[in-house]
Order: C-alpha cells, then sequence, then structure tokens
C-alpha cells in the first residue's frame, strides 16, 4: 500500500533540511503533510560549512564563529583581506541538523523514516519514492540523493581532511580566518589549506585538493601534521575531531527536473562547479522552490542568463585546471592580487555584473582563457 504526502524530501542532507525549514517558516505550507527519508538519523558532526554572507540568514543563530578578515597566502603575494560588509561564516554540521530536527518537532505534519531509498518516478499527477521497506507517494518529492546508476561527466573532485585542535598556549588570531594557504606542496594538484580559528587555542585547519583521485589515508594526515608543526610553529596539540569529505567539481549539466521530481542539492547542480561551494546555492534555490511552492507553482525555475552565464565561467576555470593550463594556485594568486576581496566574493557567489566580471577576467592571462571560452560557447551552441 502506498502512504501519501502532500511533499517528500529525499535525503536529510544540507539541502533537504534547508527545504524542510524554510516550509515550515511559511504559514500556507505549515499543515502540508511532508515525508522526510533518509537512511539513517543525523547523529554526528560529520561536516562543517563555511559560506560568507552581508546580512545575518535564517541560520544565524547558530553559527559556530565568524570572521571579517580572510588571510591569502602564496608564494608570490600574502596579504590579510577586509572583508566588510561580508563575514565569513562557519556552520556545523551536527547544530545545523539539531536545529532543523528540533524546530520541526513542532509540526506533527512532518514526519521522518529511516529506509534507504532505492528509485524515484515521475507520474502525470505525482512522483513516487520506492525505499528497500515501503512506497511513498506526493505531489512533488524534492531530491538530494545522487543515485549509483547516474552517469556524471568526469572533472575534479575537491577532496578534503580537517583537523579541530586544541593547543596548551594561545597561538591564533580568533579574528582572522586563512581562506587559502598556497605555500603548501603543489605535487598533486591545486592545493591549499584552511585554518579557521574559533578561539586563541582552537582552530579547525583543513588540508584541500582539487585533484582526479583522492590519496592515501597518511597522505592527508602526514601534510595536516607537517602544516601545524613547520607553518604554524605548532609541537603539541590535542586532536578534538576530524572530518573528511568529497565534492564533485564537474561540468556536468544535472537533471534540475523530472516532471514532479525536484532535484536539488549537488544532485540538482547546486554546486559550484569551479569552486565546490554549495551552502550558500542551496540557500538560494530553496528559498525560491520554497516561494514558487506558496504561489501554487511549479518549483522548478528554469535557468536564467545569469545562471547560464556564470556557468559558461565555472566550466571554462575547471576546464584550465583540470587541464593543467595554469596552475591553480597561481590562478587564484591573480584573482585576489588584482580585486578587491568584495568583489572576488561577490564574482563566487555568482552575484557580479558583466563589468565586474570583465574585470575578473582581465586579472588571469586571456591566452589561456580566451581559447578555452570560444570552444566552450562552441559546445553549448551545437550541443543544444
Amino acid at each position: 500500500m502506498t502512504s501519501s504526502y502532500d511533499y517528500i524530501i529525499s535525503g536529510a542532507g544540507c539541502a533537504g533540511l534547508s527545504l524542510l525549514y524554510r516550509m515550515l517558516q511559511e504559514p500556507v505550507l505549515q499543515h502540508k503533510k511532508i515525508l522526510v527519508i533518509d537512511n539513517a538519523p543525523k547523529t554526528k558532526n560529520d561536516r562543517t560549512w563555511c559560506f560568507w554572507e552581508k546580512e545575518n540568514s535564517i541560520f544565524q543563530s547558530i553559527i559556530h564563529h565568524q570572521w571579517d578578515q580572510l588571510n591569502f597566502r602564496s608564494n608570490t603575494y600574502n596579504a590579510v583581506l577586509n572583508i566588510e560588509p561580508y563575514n565569513y561564516k562557519m556552520l556545523q554540521g551536527l547544530d545545523f541538523y539539531n536545529y532543523v530536527m528540533q524546530a520541526a518537532q513542532a509540526f506533527p505534519n512532518v514526519k521522518f523514516i529511516y529506509e534507504t531509498v532505492t528509485e524515484i518516478k515521475s507520474h502525470q499527477a505525482n512522483a513516487v519514492v520506492i525505499t528497500n521497506a515501503n512506497v511513498y507517494s506526493a505531489q512533488y518529492v524534492f531530491n538530494s540523493i545522487i543515485f549509483s546508476k547516474q552517469k556524471i561527466t568526469k572533472g575534479l573532485l575537491q577532496h578534503f581532511k580537517g583537523w579541530l585542535i586544541k593547543t596548551e598556549e594561545p597561538v591564533f588570531n580568533a579574528s582572522v580566518a586563512t581562506f587559502m594557504d598556497f605555500t603548501v606542496s603543489q605535487q598533486h594538484g591545486t592545493t591549499f589549506m584552511y585554518v579557521l580559528p574559533t578561539g586563541n587555542n582552537v582552530a579547525l585547519v583543513e588540508y584541500t585538493l582539487f585533484t582526479e583521485e583522492l590519496l592515501k589515508e597518511d597522505d592527508y594526515n602526514n601534510a595536516l601534521k607537517n602544516y601545524i608543526h613547520q607553518q604554524l610553529q605548532i609541537t603539541q596539540f590535542e586532536l578534538l575531531h576530524e572530518e573528511f569529505g568529497v565534492i564533485p567539481m564537474t561540468a556536468h549539466s544535472f537533471v534540475r527536473t523530472d516532471g514532479n521530481i525536484v532535484n536539488i542539492g549537488t544532485a540538482g547542480g547546486d554546486t559550484k562547479g569551479s569552486s565546490g561551494y554549495t551552502f550558500q546555492f542551496i540557500q538560494k534555490r530553496t528559498a525560491q522552490i520554497v516561494t514558487s511552492v506558496v504561489k501554487n507553482q511549479h518549483p522548478f525555475k528554469k535557468a536564467s542568463f545569469v545562471k547560464r552565464k556564470f556557468k559558461l565561467y565555472d566550466d571554462v576555470l575547471l576546464d584550465v585546471l583540470q587541464n593543467k593550463k595554469m596552475k591553480g594556485a597561481e590562478l587564484f594568486t591573480c584573482i585576489f592580487q588584482k580585486n578587491n576581496p568584495q568583489t572576488v566574493l561577490q564574482f563566487l557567489d555568482n552575484e557580479t555584473g558583466l563589468l565586474q566580471d570583465l574585470k575578473i577576467m582581465s586579472s588571469v592571462p586571456m591566452k589561456i582563457f580566451l581559447p578555452v571560452a570560444i570552444k566552450k560557447i562552441f559546445q553549448a551552441i551545437f550541443n543544444n
């Protein structure tokens, strides 16, 4: 027997829970029957999201720490950048999961089940979710699961391992976050460190790479140890927590909708292909979906000219990095050295206008980027 709901959210990660929370802020949707499906409860602090914004978001109350200065380092350029009116913010995964789950407890019409989703099908009037145990239907299914049978165009992987460390002595400046430190070895490809201090003796140190293959576990650990000892000059520390993650960086065009199925998160193309940034793009997308649903419109919106423009930029930059036409350390150094940080952050958020885009583009060697851009434009024309 099929159980019916108004909406089903398939996957209770960042995208699914962001959408649920936004739905529950709308009086029109607060009494709708909503089912959230995931294979297991979220009980661990499995990831940390960092992002920048000018205004406080709906999750400001659970922001763990924030900075208004960013440190950028490479072998040819070092600077502490004042990013006001932006703030760079850290949100811990478990705080986010608990916050949304606690908010949902006030709504008896919201149900969570823990089963494995095996298939989702769209029909003329609804969509159906098939799990390992049951079948569920709804007017719309919002899905953030990437199924193993999906073939994603090969690109780069952004992979990272982070250590939350505590030192005996106060060694960190909690008002400055190291956004990118490219002074580490670039032997594997584009590689940099984050240092995100939340106190004068506590910081998240994260080793991040853009490469085609993952490293061995010892490679991540050794890189973190060497950086902490040699660059940060810390000999003794306590390891409080560690996290590991992999984000696809790809020019792949994800299917954003299939009838009454709306894909969200990475599965819906909400991860920026050239940087891996996802959190803020999820927030924009889920806000748009809720606005459409409140108006009783289909929640899918066709990609705007602005979105297509930035998709082209992402594809070009990704091609340059993947085919090693320019080293990532050199590329990001050019961009940060020749532009004010606010414009760079705005560009990375897909919010700059054409004149600002041209200023960013003039920062990098056009003899490298222009042929790639022309190739990508022709590919887009002939593929359509």
